[in-house]
């Protein structure tokens, strides 16, 4: 979808309003623990994809939960905006947050061997011939 700031100011808008309506309106205990992490408006505002987490064991349910209470969301959705109609939502999992902690695993298990020694302008150092790298 295009995004402009204008675009990008309506779904945080929307962001707010369904984080709002999930916390205190829908009583679907699958749906804790779950955060709103983006929302994106089409540009007439009649379609919006929206982006949750959640643990990744959990993600079947949670978007089985947001799929069956999709129309009560946006009849709540529709008293609480004053836009003309109330977008489509098509719910979709963010994945960003695990592929971060995924990458910080993995760099947690580098060993320190593996690092390159540089000189002041950022060239590596290569080891001098029969000389052992200094462990940390």
């Amino acid at each position: 979808m295009k995004q402009t700031s204008a675009t990008r100011r309506t779904g945080e808008q929307l962001r707010e309003k369904l984080g709002y309506i999930l916390l205190f309106e829908i009583s679907d205990p699958r749906l804790d623990l779950v955060t709103l992490t983006g929302a994106e408006v089409s540009v007439d505002r009649t379609y919006a994809r929206v982006y949750v987490s959640c643990e990744p064991e959990r993600y079947g349910e949670v978007l089985e939960a947001l799929e069956s209470a999709r129309g009560r969301i946006r009849s709540l959705l529709a008293r609480s905006l004053d836009w003309r109609c109330v977008p489509e939502l098509d719910f979709r999992i963010d994945q960003s947050t695990d592929e971060a902690e995924a990458i910080a695993r993995a760099l947690e298990n580098v060993p320190s061997t593996m690092a390159v020694e540089k000189d002041e302008e950022g060239y590596p150092i290569s080891p001098e011939e029969g000389v052992e790298p200094l462990d940390e």
